[in-house]
């Protein structure tokens, strides 16, 4: 008898731990501001953020987490290009200087346009 009421208690135990694990696991991760505006970002829009990151640091911190605020409120509801979000950081003041590339395919390849001129 005494050994049942000591499997009782270890399972009683084991179910505690269990339901602990369980509200741990149910409990909604909170996303940083960065990452609910980087899952909206489609086209080069990461590229244009962390040149703009790269460049104006604090100034990207606010309008991250202003966007997020929004995305999250539901004003922003779509998704947002690269070419958006560099028109938003140039309205904003913002000189963000994105490397543009333009290639060509030529014969199945891709050639930049400079590399082409210089071919002639």
């Amino acid at each position: 008898m005494e050994s049942d009421k000591d499997l009782d208690i270890l399972t009683a135990k084991k179910m505690i731990e269990l339901r602990k694990k369980m509200a741990k696991a149910a409990e909604p991760k909170a996303k940083t501001p960065r990452a609910i505006v980087v899952s909206r970002l489609v086209d080069r829009g990461v590229e244009v953020l962390e040149a703009g990151e790269s460049t104006y640091p604090k100034e990207m911190k606010v309008i991250v987490e202003r966007l997020a605020e929004l995305i999250e409120k539901g004003v922003i509801s779509g998704y947002i290009s690269g070419g958006e979000l560099l028109a938003l950081l140039r309205t904003l003041g913002l000189r963000v200087s994105v490397p543009t590339r333009i290639a060509i395919e030529d014969h199945g390849k891709l050639v930049s346009l400079a590399d082409k001129i210089r071919e002639r």
